[in-house]
């Protein structure tokens, strides 16, 4: 006699099982990624952005986010973070005595706490710009790094989180610099719908016909945005903060919440990929003015989760870390040779009009 179950018992069963059998019959490793995103440009100029001025317009002083991530990372050899923009860590840097590059030269080549990712001058759009524009910013990023940390403080992540849709000739430009990974967030709403279904959020990305696999990169595409899970802002600029209360002699004490809320969040996640595997960002734009506040919290959740759970193992991480540990699995992967063109994130919404503007820069 065949197995009946009720039909609103099979989709939890599916995603149970998805998630068990991901584990590989271990927990599932969950990389903790901090990072900020820094529009180099937008609402505000570059020099306000650096310096805090006018948030009337827009929240966002970045100075003040590289001082207080190096000040967290010295306090706790255990933590990490991970930068993106150089216009803004430049010009940071060139305001540096010799004592503080010393501290952050340490943290990027001897402990590995602060990452450098991608590490051009900016994220570059890649839909309508040159390419020779595009190696000539990396350039200037790459050089810098080079000259002050030297070829171990590399990035070996081309990361492109905000970027409005993806150009095959980026994987093949990333590539080529000798990157091991391809981050990125947006992509077309129905496309990131069936790769959620077919766990084909990650593959190998072949970005030139003609060169063939010397232009293939390892690509993931994250899960919803490039912020944490819902309801895990720590950050002073998030609008609501559930922090970890964890003083049991206290009527807010909320740990097992916390931990049952996070432990949900990531196996949905890992639903959608095969590895055991999850990345998780821990950040958003021109988020980290405080950053103890985000370290603390994240510390005491991974304590408790770690702790509480038999079913995550989480820690401070990197996307360089997390390329690694899937680099160990030895797996076989889907082949992608076009573009991530265009991009809509839901149906009535394409972000194609900077196609037709300017269009003599187009042409060109």
């Amino acid at each position: 006699m065949a197995l009946s179950l009720p039909k609103n018992l099979l989709p939890l069963l599916l995603l149970l099982l998805c998630c068990l059998g991901s584990t590989r019959g271990g927990k599932v490793q969950v990389h903790l990624v901090p990072h900020t995103h820094l529009d180099t440009g937008w609402v505000k100029t570059v020099d306000q952005y650096y310096y805090g001025a006018h948030n009337e317009i827009q929240h966002a002083g970045v100075q003040y986010i590289l001082h207080t991530v190096i000040q967290e990372l010295q306090s706790n050899p255990s933590r990490t973070f991970n930068w993106v923009e150089m216009a803004f860590f430049i010009r940071w840097w060139n305001e540096q005595n010799n004592a503080t590059k010393d501290a952050v030269r340490k943290l990027v080549t001897e402990t590995r706490q602060l990452e450098f990712l991608n590490a051009g001058w900016t994220m570059n759009d890649e839909g309508v710009t040159d390419y020779n524009s595009i190696i000539d910013q990396m350039t200037v990023g790459l050089r810098f790094v080079e000259e002050n940390f030297g070829p171990s403080a590399r990035p070996r992540v081309a990361w492109h989180i905000d970027t409005f849709g993806h150009s095959s000739e980026m994987a093949t430009i990333h590539s080529l610099l000798g990157m091991d990974g391809f981050f990125f967030f947006r992509v077309d709403w129905a496309d990131r719908r069936n790769r959620q279904e077919s766990k084909t959020m990650e593959m190998v990305w072949r970005g030139s016909q003609s060169l063939g696999q010397s232009t293939e990169i390892f690509t993931g595409i994250l899960y919803s945005g490039y912020g944490p899970p819902k309801g895990f802002c720590f950050d002073l600029q998030c609008s609501t903060v559930v922090p970890v209360q964890d003083d049991p002699d206290l009527e807010e004490y909320n740990v097992d919440e916390r931990v049952a809320d996070f432990v949900n969040a990531v196996l949905t996640r890992n639903s959608c990929y095969e590895t055991g595997h999850v990345m998780l960002t821990m950040g958003s734009d021109f988020q980290y003015e405080s950053a103890v506040e985000n370290y603390l919290n994240i510390d005491k959740l991974i304590h408790y989760v770690n702790a509480k759970s038999d079913q995550l193992e989480v820690f401070y991480s990197t996307p360089s870390r997390y390329v690694d540990a899937i680099n160990k699995l030895n797996k076989t992967w889907t082949l992608k040779t076009d573009d991530f063109f265009p991009y809509s994130d839901n149906p009535f919404s394409y972000w194609t009009g900077y196609y037709s503007s300017r269009p003599g820069l187009k042409a060109y």
